[in-house]
């Protein structure tokens, strides 16, 4: 007899009610967090898509970086994540996960709004993995402003340094190492496509990376780099409590999508997965959006 398929109602299968007001430092913790988000820690299952590959996720301690590095490791591949010193309790989970899994870790402690950091990251990666053929670019900064005369110039050069300028310092630095079947993910947003007046340096940023993945994909096919985006709408990160919303958006965050809820780190995992893994061998060049419904075109 055949089993019936349970089906998962996506309106309630994570929170979907308000959030409880809270406010952290920036960066942010996850540990923090109420409710914690969720990252796949006990939800993801991986089926061997990645075995023998070796994988940097810039930002991997928390959010959407840590749920790709966990995904990573449970399809089989050896995880580099980098991360600010602020959020070593949060990487350090991340490494105990990766290490559970039976996959090698490796922490790089560091700011990628510095060129030399991206470089010395990557060798680093490259040497304690003995190789590196997945580029998984998510760190990111995001601090709302409501008017254009309060977005002072050190905000502006920092959200882009984090954003846009530590991807091509790290890609620089990287293809020495990546050889053909490499592949690149970058990490984009909805606000790429609907921008927020929260959110002006942080949409241009994200606007700007999606040109930047187009044209590095076409730099590298001929090598047989792949180089991919990923644009996420509304994610219960840590991003978002530590000055990535202001206080009012909080509790109904992610309501306005067609989904009416936020999602989770964990529901981009998949996306990640298939991105950097042979079943996207013929996908290059393009931006996979994983937005609740939230219009990208």
């Amino acid at each position: 007899m055949k089993k019936k398929s349970i089906l998962i109602n996506p309106l309630t299968k994570f929170h979907h009610t308000d959030f409880e007001l809270q406010h952290q430092k920036r960066p942010g913790v996850e540990t923090d967090m109420l409710p914690k988000p969720d990252c796949g820690e006990e939800s993801y299952e991986g089926c061997a898509r990645l075995q023998g590959r070796k994988a940097l996720v810039t930002g991997g301690d928390s959010g959407i970086g840590r749920a790709a590095a966990i995904a990573y490791a449970r399809e089989g591949a050896d995880v580099a994540i980098s991360f600010l010193p602020s959020e070593r309790q949060d990487a350090e989970e991340v490494k105990d996960l990766i290490e559970a899994a039976g996959q090698k870790a490796v922490l790089i402690e560091g700011d990628v709004s510095d060129e030399l950091f991206c470089a010395e990251m990557v060798k680093r990666a490259h040497q304690e993995l003995n190789g590196l053929d997945i580029l998984t670019l998510n760190a990111g900064q995001q601090q709302f402003v409501r008017k254009i005369e309060d977005l002072d110039t050190a905000q502006l050069r920092k959200t882009f340094e984090v954003n846009l300028f530590s991807m091509f310092w790290t890609v620089k630095a990287a293809l020495p190492f990546l050889e053909a079947g490499s592949s690149i993910i970058t990490t984009s947003s909805v606000v790429a496509f609907q921008p927020s007046e929260l959110l002006l340096d942080y949409s241009a940023t994200k606007s700007a990376i999606i040109a930047f993945t187009k044209a590095l994909a076409t730099q590298l096919a001929p090598k047989g780099i792949r180089v991919n985006a990923v644009a996420p709408g509304p994610i219960w990160t840590a991003l978002q409590i530590s000055g990535g919303q202001p206080d009012e958006k909080i509790p109904p965050f992610g309501q306005e999508t067609l989904l009416k809820r936020a999602g989770q780190p964990v529901e981009l995992s998949g996306v990640y997965v298939l991105l950097a893994s042979d079943e996207s061998s013929y996908t290059t060049a393009q931006v996979y959006s994983v937005t609740g419904g939230m219009f990208t075109a």
